[in-house]
């Protein structure tokens, strides 16, 4: 019975308990062989901000061509892309006047009423302008003769010393190239009336699209919403436009009145420095005024220059301080003050677009860089904030 006991049981129990040297188990699994180690990329050898500066290369390269193919189309139809402009400035204008009227009176009568009524405005305040300067013809004439004899005058004096040989060697040069590129220069006048009547084109576009942008503007908005986008993207569209609007709108209000205020004091000087030519320089310095950091600078130059003929070095000298000034208050309290509502960017991205717009589009492309550069980050800020 213990010898029974002790036996191992033979058959299949016996096998699967006990193990048999050279076997192999009832159940065996095999694993598969350790992957091979497999030779670093050559993307992966290079410093991380390497591959950091190459990937955002090729995506700024594409955006630059993007941006470059932009500007090309709407460089070859430039009329249409500067009216369409005009017609949103005026849009952002006379929009709050229009909606106010639109309470009392029915929408088409209230734009036409705005419409007719700048226009009568903007008439009036040139044939102000020309009849001030048509008024002063002759003592003007006079003024400036004997302004250009005291310039020569001061021009002989330290520390110039320019002999009276000089300056009349100057006038002949003058005298003489005049008449040598005299053809030239009528075939270059006959050539700007071409401009003349590409201007005319452009203002009657820019009126007819003013009223449509006035009279329905959300609505022709609306349209190229649901036609032009899937339904997935318009909320998306809808912010980054409002964004849009509300900077540009904002910007152009606030430039406006930027700029009266400059021409307001600027008015008000000459009139006390009795500057000849008073009130077209101070039009001149209102519409100077819409290139930031440079317009106003200009306006004021070409009033020194009138100052230094009519009134002499210390009426100019006055009117250089008066540049100063404006300058400090135009960049240190009007610009904060009242452009607090639209987009405010740093005086370095304001000379450097308005330089590189003048570049590329002259001084069109000066006066719309900044506004567009505004906009644009206006809607960058719009799509990288989480909607509520």
């Amino acid at each position: 019975m213990v010898g029974d006991a002790r036996r191992p049981r033979s058959g299949r129990s016996g096998r699967a308990r006990g193990t048999v040297l050279g076997s192999r188990p009832a159940y065996s699994v095999r694993l598969p062989p350790p992957p091979r180690a497999e030779p670093e990329a050559a993307a992966e050898r290079t410093v991380p901000w390497l591959r950091v500066a190459a990937a955002y290369a090729w995506r700024l390269i594409l955006v630059g061509a993007a941006v470059y193919g932009v500007f090309s189309v709407l460089g070859s139809f430039q009329l249409v892309a500067v009216a369409l402009f005009v017609a949103l400035v005026v849009t952002s204008v006379l929009r709050p006047p229009t909606d106010l009227l639109a309470r009392f009176l029915p929408r088409p009568l209230c734009v036409a009423v705005t419409l007719v009524g700048s226009i009568v405005l903007l008439l009036g305040l040139l044939a102000l302008v020309g009849g001030a300067v048509a008024d002063e013809s002759g003592r003007l004439a006079s003024e400036f003769r004997g302004g250009v004899n005291r310039i020569e005058e001061w021009l002989r004096r330290p520390p110039f010393r320019l002999g009276p040989g000089a300056l009349s060697r100057l006038q002949q040069q003058v005298t003489h190239y005049v008449t040598t590129h005299r053809s030239a220069l009528i075939s270059s006048a006959a050539g700007e009336l071409g401009r003349v009547v590409e201007l005319v084109t452009g203002a009657a576009l820019a009126l007819f699209a003013s009223v449509f942008f006035l009279h329905s503007g959300e609505r022709l908005w609306a349209w190229a919403r649901d036609r032009l986008l899937p339904s997935g993207a318009r909320p998306v569209w809808d912010r980054a436009g409002g964004a849009a609007w509300r900077t540009f709108a904002g910007y152009t209000r606030g430039i406006i009145i930027v700029a009266a205020t400059n021409a307001v004091l600027v008015g008000v000087a000459l009139l006390v420095l009795e500057v000849p030519l008073a009130l077209p320089l101070t039009l001149l310095e209102f519409f100077a005024a819409f290139v930031p950091l440079v317009g106003s600078p200009v306006a004021l130059g070409v009033a020194t220059v009138v100052a230094l003929a009519g009134r002499g070095p210390l009426t100019a000298a006055a009117v250089l301080v008066l540049i100063v000034v404006i300058g400090q208050l135009e960049g240190h309290v009007l610009h904060p003050l009242v452009m607090s509502w639209a987009v405010r960017l740093h005086p370095l991205v304001v000379a450097v677009s308005v330089i590189a717009g003048s570049i590329v589009a002259g001084v069109i492309g000066a006066v719309v860089a900044v506004p567009l550069v505004s906009v644009v980050w206006a809607v960058l800020n719009a799509l990288r904030a989480v909607p509520p």
